[in-house]
């Protein structure tokens, strides 16, 4: 039986976020991919990732992206609905749909192998974008794999950072799909304008800013134009800088540690989805920095979505009241 392409979530096309990029079909293992291996199929990719994780937080949320035209891409739109977003702004057209396989070892450490070149997501251009509903979005968010996939995605990126309101860009850095070059290129060519950039310490600010320290990199960015600045640093912090704030933001340890995937994505969908909602910068980083500790007790990017109330308690030392059996606790 075919799957029905899900009843969309936001038929006024009002959005607070709007993410694009590509879905991704995942494979998961926890031994080293070989023949015969066990293996979880799940849904994934960093723009769904920080789609989930901005719907849990409370948005309003619609996906820009391109799915097969047949039953795999209909089955991926159920999971997106599923998750609490909009299937709007989902276009569906005949090709090969994106896949990636990972192998995570019991401390969450990922080992990544893609097939998707010339995938049905790197096909979005300029053309595809619903304009007057991202340029009326409280804020778009993106990322350096949706500028690495394709010239017509990294045309379509430019158009929508122009439209938006408050542009949020993740640079995401992945030798794999492209090179450093490349890569800080669009990040010189987004930074101007930009109302969020949230880099990692050490690996992108020294690649793509060539800069020492997470408070160099920070400040590197806002002399370029952006407003705001988050470099995340894995599991020691977050380094916040804005025109009214600088300050570091200590990690909320995670309770539990399964699988990383999704945890960087977390913290961008989450902090964008409360700022926007009307949360001060360095709220809204917190929230996200819990989501962040919280998702990596799931396997996958959207193995384990916490709702807010979740996020908050875990943000404020407490225990969820919301949990329910199976899910990842303190």
């Amino acid at each position: 039986m075919t799957p029905a392409v899900p009843t969309p979530t936001a038929s006024d096309s009002s959005f607070d976020v709007v993410v694009m990029g590509e879905v991704l079909v995942e494979v998961a293992t926890d031994r080293a991919l070989g023949h015969g291996v066990p293996a979880q199929l799940g849904v994934s990719g960093d723009a769904l990732n920080v789609a989930a994780a901005a719907a849990a937080a409370g948005a309003r949320v619609g996906l820009v992206a391109v799915l097969t035209d047949d039953d795999l891409g209909r089955s991926i739109a159920a999971r997106i609905a599923e998750l609490g977003i909009s299937t709007d702004l989902l276009a569906f057209r005949p090709g090969q749909q994106g896949v990636y396989l990972v192998h995570c070892d019991p401390d969450g450490q990922r080992e990544f192998s893609y097939a998707r070149n010339g995938s049905v997501g790197s096909s979005l251009s300029p053309a595809d974008l619903p304009q007057d509903i991202i340029a009326a979005a409280g804020a778009l968010v993106t990322s350096g794999i949706a500028c690495a996939i394709s010239a017509s995605f990294h045309a379509a990126v430019v158009r929508a950072a122009a439209l938006a309101q408050r542009f949020v860009f993740d640079p995401n850095y992945r030798p794999r799909l492209t090179t450093v070059e490349r890569a800080t290129a669009a990040l010189a060519e987004l930074a101007p304008g930009a109302f969020l950039l949230t880099p990692s310490y050490p690996g992108e600010t020294s690649a793509l800013l060539g800069t020492e320290t997470p408070q160099q990199a920070a400040a590197y960015l806002r002399s370029k134009g952006a407003t705001h600045a988050a470099v995340t640093c894995g599991a020691d912090g977050i380094h916040l800088e804005s025109a009214h704030d600088s300050q570091w933001l200590p990690a909320v340890p995670a309770p539990h540690m399964v699988d990383q995937t999704g945890a960087g994505d977390a913290f961008v969908g989450t902090t964008t989805a409360r700022m926007v909602l009307g949360d001060s910068f360095a709220t809204a980083a917190r929230y996200g920095a819990a989501a962040a500790s919280l998702v990596v007790g799931g396997k996958g990017g959207t193995g384990f979505v916490p709702t807010f109330e979740q996020t908050r308690a875990h943000a404020d030392g407490t225990e969820p009241t919301n949990r329910r059996a199976g899910e990842p606790g303190k």
